[in-house]
């Protein structure tokens, strides 16, 4: 079963206390910021960081009302880097709608990020000034694999450690404090150990999931070959070029050009797709998703941590079947 149907009230006062935050039922109309926030966070996105921190805290036995803050906080802090990934790559579409920099510009979409991070600390500033702390660490983290990802662009040089390096920061920190905040509710110092293990880990996986999903034209928020046409390094183009330097020299060639036009980036991106990187990806997302689940240690054996295994081995299916199609 999905676990979203199960978790469904939770994600509701998830739901309300976003809105709350955002302004409520009735936003002051000349909030410019408050707007482009309600664009983004509202009526959109799979909400997986809530569900973490509940599934965590389920697994602890944390009540729900202990949990709403923590997830709503972490939903902030990933909508906060959405809106300043967007600036950075100049994105156009996001969750199906015009991006916030598409339809105000850069300010507002800079200024709106930081008005949803400066609203996720101010929250957790309320309920434990440990979470505070470690989401501002988790910030600094996620800002400089950010930045680290800006300046590999383009270096066909970059190896798989850097790669995962990158996912980490960006994506698995996230998910590894969504664990650590429930355990730290808890009070308990081994779960948040293993929980933010286990969320950088399937941090890594998930952003492996993305990049096979930009390979294969499966992800509906963007278009396939995506990364190649801003020459961003992605798992499958890493695995090909080390198996293939006549495509190296190729992409590199290409990228040395000051445009790409569609039908180059289309020739490229087939070549990656049948180069059989694809395969040797998924393997590898899965063995990333093995190291998460053993991370969990005696906790995947809970009824509440085998949603977290469930969760993570759904990915792997369906990216598999994906890759496969």
């Amino acid at each position: 079963m999905d676990p979203s149907v199960a978790f469904r009230p939770f994600l509701e006062q998830v739901e309300s206390s976003l809105l709350t935050q955002l302004g409520g039922p009735s936003p002051r109309p000349e909030d410019t910021l408050l707007a482009a926030a309600r664009h983004l966070c509202l009526g959109g996105g799979k909400r997986a960081r809530p569900m973490l921190v509940k599934i965590f805290g389920d697994t602890l036995g944390v009540s729900d009302a202990k949990l709403v803050d923590a997830a709503v906080s972490a939903e902030l802090i990933h909508a906060s880097s959405l809106l300043h990934d967007d600036v950075v790559d100049n994105g156009m579409f996001r969750r199906g709608k015009p991006t916030v920099n598409t339809r105000w510009g850069n300010i507002v979409a800079v200024m709106s990020g930081d008005l949803l991070l400066s609203g996720a600390l101010l929250a957790l500033s309320r309920v434990d000034a440990r979470l505070t702390s470690t989401a501002l660490a988790t910030v600094q983290e996620m800002t400089r694999a950010a930045i680290d990802e800006v300046q590999a662009r383009g270096n066909l040089e970059l190896t798989l450690p850097q790669l995962k390096k990158i996912g980490e920061g960006k994506t698995g920190s996230l998910f590894g404090w969504c664990g650590l905040a429930a355990a730290t509710v808890a009070g308990n110092e081994d779960a948040a150990r293993r929980f933010d293990a286990f969320g950088r880990r399937i941090g890594v996986a998930f952003q492996m999931a993305d990049d096979i999903r930009d390979i294969t034209g499966t992800d509906e928020g963007k278009p396939q070959y995506a990364d190649l046409s801003s020459r961003t390094l992605n798992l499958p183009v890493i695995l090909a070029v080390q198996k293939d330097q006549r495509l190296k020299r190729r992409i590199g060639d290409a990228w040395g050009w000051t445009a790409l036009t569609p039908e180059k980036v289309r020739e490229l991106g087939t070549a990656v797709l049948v180069s059989g990187a694809l395969d040797e990806a998924i393997v590898l997302m899965n063995q990333e998703i093995d190291a998460a689940v053993d991370a969990l240690g005696p906790y995947a054996q809970h009824e509440s941590g085998a949603n977290l295994v469930m969760w993570a081995r759904t990915l792997a299916q369906g990216i598999a079947l994906k890759g496969a199609a």
